[in-house]
C-alpha cells in the first residue's frame, strides 16, 4: 500500500535536492528569510497551490481540503539560519550557515508537497493537510527582534509563536515537524524550553589613565558571569538548566573605561517552573555584580520557547511510519530529553506534536563542520517518512488521528491562555536604585 506513496515522492527527487542545494546556499536568519522564503513560495505556487503569506514577514503556509470530514494535520518546514561564521560555506557579509539542517527541512516539505499534488495519493485521505514553512525557529538576534517587536512587525521572537499569535494555526488539530540529524531517531522526553535575555551594565566613563574617576562596565559584566557560573552547582538535575551568556558589546575604546556592556544569554529548562526560578538566580548574581561595582544594571527578559512535551500516541505513529517508509533505517528511540530548545513547544502547550529526527547529516548542530552528507536521507526519505505518517493518521476516516486528539491532555485550555501566561514572562528595566542616605534597593525577579 505505502509503494504509490514513496514512488510519489520519487518522482520528484530532482526538485528535492535541487531545493536543498539552493537553500544551503543562501542561508539567512529568522525574520531575514527573504531569498528563502520567495523560493519556497514560489516552487509551491508552480506546484498548483494557493499560499498564504504571513503579513509582513517572512513565512507562509497553503491548505490542501480533501473534501471529506476530518481533523487538520499542520506539518512544518523552518526557514532560517544560523550564525557561525567560521563555517567554511558561511555567508561571508552575515555569517549566516544552516549548520542545523532546516534547509534539509524545506526541501522534503517540497518534495512533500510535490507527492500530495500527485493523482489518486488523497484517495485514501480525509480532514485537511496545511503545510507550512516558518520564520525564525533559531532564537538570536535579540536586539534585532525587539526592534521589529517596537516596530509591530512581531509580537513573539519565535516564528511558530509568532503564527499561533496571529491565528494562522487556529484549524490545527495536531501538529508535525522531522528535524534533521546524523541517525533516525527522537526523543521520547522533548526538549527543553527557556528564557532570552538582553543584559546591559551600566557605568562611567572614564579616561583610562585615571580609571577612578569611571565605574567600569566591563569588569562588572566579568563579574557576573563569574557569578552566574559560580551559582551552577545550585540547579538540581531534574531540572535540566542550562544558562550560556555572550558579550555582544564589550566596550568602545581600550583607553576609555566602558560604561556600556552588553550580554545575551538563555536561561533553559525542564519546565516552566524550573526556568523561572533558575532565572530568578542568574538574575541576582547579575545584579550583585553590577552592585559590587557601583554600577547599574538593564536586564530584559524575553519569554523564550515552552519546553516541548512529545505525545506519546503520535510518537508511536511516527515510529510505525519510519520503518515502512524507509525500512532499511535503524531508527533510535531515546528515553532521555533534548537539551536544546525548539517552538515545536509552544506548539505542544496547545495541540499533540512530535519532533523527530531524520538521519543524512555529519558534524556539530551549529558548529562549522556540520553537513548534509546524505541529502537522500535528509531530505527525500524525510519526506516520504512524513507522507506515511499522514496517510496512518488521516485513512480510514482519521481514526488513528481522532484518537490521539481525545487522548491528548493540554498543558493550556486554549491559545489564548497560553499566550496570557507567556506574556507574563516579559519584564525589563534598571535592576537597581541607589539612595542619596546610602541604601540600595534590588531587583531579581
Amino acid at each position: 500500500m505505502t509503494k504509490r506513496f514513496l514512488e510519489a515522492v520519487e518522482k520528484h527527487r530532482e526538485l528535492i535536492l535541487k531545493a536543498e542545494r539552493y537553500i544551503w546556499q543562501h542561508p539567512e536568519t529568522g525574520y531575514r528569510e527573504i531569498e528563502t522564503s520567495r523560493y519556497m513560495e514560489e516552487a509551491f505556487e508552480n506546484l498548483g497551490y494557493e499560499i498564504v503569506r504571513a503579513e509582513g514577514i517572512t513565512g507562509f503556509y497553503s491548505c490542501i481540503d480533501t473534501e471529506r470530514p476530518g481533523p487538520t494535520v499542520l506539518v512544518l518546514g523552518e526557514l532560517d539560519a544560523v550564525l557561525c561564521p567560521s563555517h567554511k560555506d558561511a555567508n561571508p557579509e552575515t555569517g549566516a550557515v544552516h549548520s542545523c539542517g532546516h534547509h534539509a527541512q524545506c526541501a522534503a516539505l517540497l518534495g512533500l508537497a510535490a507527492a500530495l499534488k500527485e493523482p489518486g495519493i488523497l484517495e485514501d485521505f480525509c480532514g485537511k493537510i496545511k503545510l507550512c514553512a516558518v520564520p525564525a525557529e533559531e532564537l538570536l538576534e535579540i536586539e534585532f527582534r525587539r526592534e521589529l517587536k517596537k516596530q509591530g512587525k512581531i509580537r513573539y521572537f519565535g516564528g511558530k509563536s509568532e503564527f499561533l499569535y496571529r491565528g494562522y494555526f487556529d484549524d490545527v488539530d495536531l501538529a508535525f515537524m522531522v528535524h534533521t540529524r546524523s541517525e533516525f531517531k527522537a526523543y521520547q522526553g522533548g526538549a527543553i524550553g527557556c528564557i532570552a535575555k538582553n543584559v546591559t551594565y551600566k557605568g562611567v566613563a572614564a579616561h583610562a589613565a585615571a580609571a577612578w574617576e569611571g565605574k567600569n562596565a566591563l569588569y562588572a559584566a566579568t563579574c557576573g558571569l563569574n557569578a552566574v557560573n559560580a551559582i551552577r552547582e545550585t540547579f538540581e538535575e531534574q531540572d535540566i538548566i542550562r544558562v550560556h551568556p555572550i558579550i555582544t558589546h564589550g566596550g568602545e575604546i581600550v583607553n576609555g573605561i566602558p560604561d556600556c556592556v552588553q550580554l545575551e544569554s538563555f536561561v533553559r529548562g525542564n519546565s516552566f517552573g524550573a526556568i523561572c526560578e533558575a532565572n530568578k538566580k542568574v538574575n541576582r548574581a547579575l545584579c550583585g555584580a553590577a552592585l559590587s561595582l557601583g554600577c547599574n544594571i538593564e536586564i530584559v527578559d524575553i519569554p523564550g520557547y515552552a519546553p516541548l512535551k512529545v505525545d506519546m500516541n503520535l510518537l508511536q505513529l511516527a515510529e510505525e511510519a519510519v520503518f515502512m517508509a524507509v525500512p532499511d533505517c535503524d531508527f533510535k528511540l531515546e528515553s532521555g530529553v533534548n537539551s536544546g530548545s525548539t517552538d515545536m513547544g509552544e506548539l505542544s502547550c496547545v495541540m499533540p506534536v512530535i519532533h523527530p529526527y531524520a538521519g543524512g547529516a555529519i558534524g556539530t548542530c551549529h558548529g562549522s563542520d556540520y553537513y548534509i552528507i546524505d541529502p537522500e536521507a535528509a531530505c527525500v526519505s524525510s519526506a516520504k517518512w512524513q507522507l506515511v505518517m499522514l496517510w496512518l493518521l488521516l485513512r480510514s476516516n482519521a481514526e488513528r488521528a481522532d484518537k490521539i486528539i481525545r487522548d491528548f491532555q493540554p498543558m493550556f485550555a486554549s491559545t489564548q491562555e497560553y499566550l496570557e501566561f507567556v506574556d507574563r514572562l516579559n519584564d525589563e528595566g534598571d535592576r537597581i536604585i541607589y539612595q542619596e542616605n546610602g541604601t540600595v534597593e534590588a531587583r531579581i525577579d
